[in-house]
């Protein structure tokens, strides 16, 4: 009898609010039949929009695309600040004195390029090996490190409440939008908080082109695996070598492939995309050895 071949690939999928990422993760085990699924970034339960979803092999790059750029479009309401940093929670402060819309968008203007954040506590970030949001729900507070992120674009646009905008932000991996939203009503002085948040695109993948779980739901089988991207498409912005069989073994051996060998020059610490008779098999990493740089694969995903 011959085996299945193991499902693999990538879908962006279009999270509806009221679930969570795992509800998604565990309706895409369901419909594909297999119980090696993953994602890229949790979203929260009110959040909606581009999940992007690892199955089978693909699940492997998981956390090498955990600082790829993300888009999103908020509402943030202010005047308004409570314990989730979001709509959804416990009300800490009211205030009535909401500034202009010169001096909004002179505030939101401050937080774009690399800024400090620290994440909030309720967030899927662990401490100690606990999920901080776990340790929220039983009152506990604990110190958390501010980190390095980057606001690489923040669009500010009036609504017809004087008191909430809508924020379009191109960020990094890792920044969390409520706090960005808390943080900018802090320096206004009037207090801030995200009233609704959808992803925009995520892991290369738009908003346009993902699926709902209500479509998704009602197709057949061989729609769904048609809907399957290849995993290569989560790095198509990266370098891609293609070696030769000789060098192709010794690759998926573990050994590293001088660059001065195969004819190429890509930089220390780059990441490469690498391919070989059957195409796309593996992300390598370019490093310095003794005899010089080389190519060596961080992550097969093709096993043979």
């Amino acid at each position: 009898m011959e085996e299945k071949k193991e499902i693999c690939g990538v879908i962006p999928v279009n999270k509806h609010a009221g679930c969570t990422s795992l509800d998604i993760v565990n309706m895409i085990r369901r419909l594909y039949g297999t119980r090696r699924v993953g994602h890229t970034g949790t979203l929260d339960p009110m959040a909606t929009g581009v999940l992007t979803v690892l199955i089978g092999r693909a699940a492997k790059a998981a956390d090498l695309i955990v600082n790829d750029r993300k888009n999103y479009r908020a509402a943030l309401r202010l005047g308004i600040t409570t314990d989730t940093e979001d709509t959804t929670g416990k009300v800490l402060s009211l205030c009535e004195e909401i500034p202009c819309v010169e001096r909004v968008t002179e505030v939101c203007r401050t937080f774009v390029g690399e800024i400090s954040q620290v994440p909030p506590m309720y967030s899927a970030l662990k401490v100690g090996g606990k999920k901080l949001v776990d340790l929220a729900r039983q009152g506990i507070e604990v110190e958390r490190k501010a980190r390095q992120i980057t606001i690489y674009s923040l669009k500010v646009t009036p609504t017809d409440r004087n008191d909430e905008y809508i924020l379009d932000v191109e960020c990094s991996g890792g920044t969390y939008i409520r706090t960005l939203c808390a943080d900018i009503g802090a320096v206004l002085g009037c207090g801030g908080a995200m009233a609704s948040l959808e992803r925009r695109s995520c892991g290369g993948f738009d908003i346009s082109e993902s699926f709902t779980a209500e479509a998704l739901g009602k197709m057949s089988e061989e729609e769904r695996l048609s809907c399957l991207r290849p995993v290569e498409s989560l790095f198509e912005d990266m370098p891609q070598v293609r070696l030769e069989p000789f060098y192709e073994r010794l690759c998926r051996s573990g050994c590293e492939i001088y660059q001065k060998k195969i004819g190429t020059a890509f930089n220390v610490g780059e990441r490469i995309r690498i391919s070989g008779k059957n195409g796309f098999f593996a992300l390598g990493e370019v490093r310095e050895y003794p005899d010089g740089s080389a190519v060596k694969a961080v992550k097969l995903f093709e096993l043979n």
